[in-house]
């Protein structure tokens, strides 16, 4: 699949089957991921796949500070949290953190193209000390949010675009 038509085919999921992401492909979509522009080649992303255990204890503390939310961490069989490292510099940290959103979003790209379903969702969970430290996130890092993936189970619609006169401004 080219770019240009992974860019305009790729669609929220939230519908999934059973079976997780086969780990190589999860791999090959992770090293993907890290040919995210980054200035001064920081490799600020930071990946981690939820486990069974992790996601209970996301889904524990979900359910104790939202009630009713924990559920959304059982949509997809394959779950990806996803963070910047950052170093203390604000230029570099806010250049570091649009990088790994970029990274996110290869990820979406890449899985698209080989047939997988999956959505980006940030989660309020990762900036608490407890779902930080369920996840291992350091003080040293800024959560990005929880990708989705797995194998789809419907087609999704397509969404209207603004028309580019309305985002798009020529300066003198």
């Amino acid at each position: 699949m080219d770019v240009e038509k992974a860019i305009r085919t790729r669609r929220t999921h939230k519908a999934f089957g059973a079976a997780p992401v086969e780990r190589d492909v999860l791999e090959q979509l992770l090293e993907l991921a890290t040919w995210a522009p980054n200035h001064h080649l920081t490799n600020p992303w930071r990946f981690r796949v939820i486990g069974s255990r992790t996601r209970e204890r996301l889904m524990e503390l979900a359910e104790a500070e939202q009630p009713g939310s924990a559920v959304k961490l059982r949509r997809a069989p394959t779950l990806v949290a996803v963070s910047a490292h950052q170093g203390g510099d604000p230029a570099e940290d806010r250049e570091d953190l649009l990088a790994t959103a970029v990274a996110a979003y290869l990820v979406l790209l890449g899985a698209h193209a080989r047939g997988l379903a999956g959505y980006w969702r940030t989660v309020g969970l990762l900036d608490t000390p407890a779902g930080r430290q369920a996840l291992g996130i350091g003080d040293d890092e800024t959560p990005v949010g929880v990708l989705y993936l797995g194998h789809p189970v419907q087609e999704q619609r397509v969404p209207e675009r603004a028309p580019l006169q309305q985002v798009l401004s020529y300066l003198e």
